[in-house]
C-alpha cells in the first residue's frame, strides 16, 4: 500500500482507537482493530461483509471464535469509548438522550424476540411485530454553528415487552455510564414513554437533570399556601390545579427560534408549578405551539417538564430540539451501519458485535463534530467535490475505502509500545 495515501487519514483516527485499545487484553487488539475497521467500510451488519473488506490474518473462524468465547469485556470498551466522547465534549453542559428502536425479526430463537408494539403508526407495518428491542443512550452533540448530532454510547436489548422492561433497560444504562459523567453537568433528554418516577427519580439521585415530553393531560398544581396559624386539619401538601381555564389565563409570549436546523415561529406559556406523579416535585412546565406554515395553523400543543427550574423557557424548548438526534441515529445506524442485519445467536455475541459496529459508526461522527483539515480532505472522494459539501460519516467510509480495501491494518499495531499508528514507507511497502 503506497504510504502517501495513508497520509490523508486523519492522526486523531489513529490516537482514539490507541485509546480504545487499552480497554483490551494485548492479544485481543488486533482482532478488534480488523474487526473494527471492517464493521466501518462496509453497510452490512454481518461479521462475514467485514472479513472480506478487510485483508485479515487469520480464517474466518477465528473472527467468530473471538467474538463468541474471546476473553475480553465489551462494557470496559464501551466505558472507553464514553470517556473518549466525554473528554473531546468541551462545553459546559453535557446532554443526552434515552430511547428505543425496534429491528424487525422472523424467528423466536433470535436473543430476546418479543412481539412488540409497533407505535410509529407506519402505514406498510403491523399495529404489532415481532423484532428486538434496543434501548439505547446517545450523546448529542453540536456540530457546526446550529446542527446536533448523536453519538452512540450504549444500548440493551429489553429483556421483555412492554414498558417496564424498558424502563429496567434504561436505568441500566444510567448506571453502567454514571462515572464517567461525575463533576459534570449533565442534562437527559426524555421523551413521552421514559418519563416515569421511577426512571427520572433514579436519574436525579445521580446529579442529572430531565427534560422531557408528557401527556397535556398531566395533573399538575400550585405550590400549596403556608399554614395559618390555628388552621384545623392537615396541611396541603398540594396547591389548586391547573386546569384548562387557568393554563389559558397564563401569559402567552410568541417568538421564533432555531429548531431542528430551521428557524420555527412557536408560542408558549410557562410556570413553576408541582408534579403529582413526582409526587409533589416542583418543575418547569412549558406549554408549546408550533406553527405548521403548510396548513398555515398552529400545531397541538404539547407539554415540556425540566426538573431544572432555573432553566428557562426558551431554553427548555432548545435543549429538548436536540432529542430529535436520536432519530436520526437510529435510522442511520439501521438502514446504513448494519444494525438492521445484525444477528447473533446469544445476546452476549449480539451486543459484543452491536457495539464494535456503533463504536466504528461514533469514532467518524466525532471526526466529523472535530473535524479538522485532514478529515476534509478524506472526505472528498471525487476530485468535483469541494469544500462547501457537508461532510458525513458516509463520505469518510467512502474514503476510507479507497484507501484501506483489502489493507492487512492489524500490521499497524505497535505491541512494543502498544500504539496504532500509521505505516511508514517501510511497513507500507510490505503490506501493499
Amino acid at each position: 500500500m503506497n504510504a502517501r495515501r495513508c497520509s490523508t487519514i486523519p492522526r486523531e483516527l489513529f490516537d482514539w482507537i490507541t485509546f480504545l485499545a487499552q480497554s483490551l487484553p494485548v492479544r485481543s487488539v488486533r482482532t478488534f482493530i480488523e474487526l473494527l475497521f471492517g464493521a466501518m467500510l462496509t453497510p452490512a451488519g454481518f461479521v462475514t461483509e467485514a472479513y472480506l473488506v478487510m485483508d485479515m490474518r487469520n480464517h474466518w473462524t477465528s473472527y467468530y471464535k473471538w467474538l463468541q468465547k474471546g476473553k475480553w469485556s465489551w462494557l470496559a470498551l464501551v466505558n472507553q469509548f464514553v470517556c473518549l466522547a466525554v473528554s473531546l465534549n468541551d462545553k459546559d453542559t453535557i446532554y443526552l438522550a434515552i430511547d428505543d428502536t425496534l429491528t424487525l425479526r422472523a424467528s423466536r430463537k433470535a436473543p430476546a424476540s418479543q412481539i412488540h408494539h409497533q407505535h410509529g403508526n407506519k402505514p406498510n407495518l403491523a399495529q404489532y411485530v415481532r423484532g428486538q428491542c434496543f434501548v439505547s443512550l446517545a450523546m448529542i452533540v453540536q456540530r457546526g454553528s446550529k446542527q446536533f448530532t448523536a453519538v452512540p454510547l450504549l444500548c440493551r436489548l429489553s429483556p421483555s415487552a412492554g414498558n417496564t422492561g424498558k424502563l429496567r433497560a434504561a436505568k441500566v444504562l444510567i448506571r453502567a455510564v454514571l462515572r464517567r459523567f461525575q463533576g459534570k453537568s449533565v442534562r437527559l433528554l426524555l421523551d413521552s414513554w421514559y418519563m416515569r418516577q421511577t426512571l427520572i427519580e433514579t436519574v436525579q439521585r445521580n446529579g442529572f437533570s430531565v427534560i422531557g415530553q408528557v401527556r397535556i393531560d398531566t395533573r399538575l398544581c400550585d405550590v400549596p399556601p403556608p399554614r395559618k396559624a390555628g388552621q384545623r386539619g392537615r396541611t396541603r401538601k398540594y396547591g389548586d390545579a391547573y386546569t384548562k381555564q387557568r393554563i389559558a389565563r397564563l401569559k402567552r409570549t410568541e417568538t421564533t427560534l432555531h429548531l431542528h436546523g430551521r428557524e420555527q415561529r412557536l408560542r408558549y406559556r410557562s410556570k413553576v408549578v408541582m408534579a403529582r406523579f413526582l409526587n409533589g416535585q416542583i418543575v418547569r412546565a412549558v406549554w408549546c405551539e408550533y406553527w405548521d406554515p403548510k396548513k398555515s395553523c398552529w400545531r397541538t400543543e404539547r407539554l415540556l417538564l425540566s426538573t431544572d427550574i432555573n432553566m428557562s423557557a426558551e431554553e427548555v424548548i432548545e435543549s429538548y430540539s436536540r432529542r430529535w438526534a436520536i432519530e436520526t441515529l437510529f435510522h442511520e445506524l439501521k438502514q446504513s451501519w448494519g444494525m438492521k442485519e445484525a444477528w447473533q445467536q446469544t445476546r452476549q455475541v449480539l451486543s459484543r458485535w452491536i457495539h464494535i459496529t456503533s463504536i466504528g459508526y461514533g469514532l467518524l461522527q466525532l471526526l466529523v463534530v472535530y473535524r479538522s483539515d485532514d478529515v476534509v480532505e478524506l472526505s472528498r472522494t471525487s476530485p468535483w467535490r469541494n469544500n462547501k459539501q457537508p461532510v458525513t460519516p458516509g463520505r469518510l467510509r467512502q474514503g476510507l475505502l479507497l484507501q484501506l480495501r483489502h489493507v492487512n491494518v492489524s500490521g499497524w499495531w505497535d505491541v512494543t509500545c502498544r500504539k496504532f499508528q500509521p505505516p511508514n514507507s517501510d511497513n507500507a511497502a510490505q503490506s501493499g
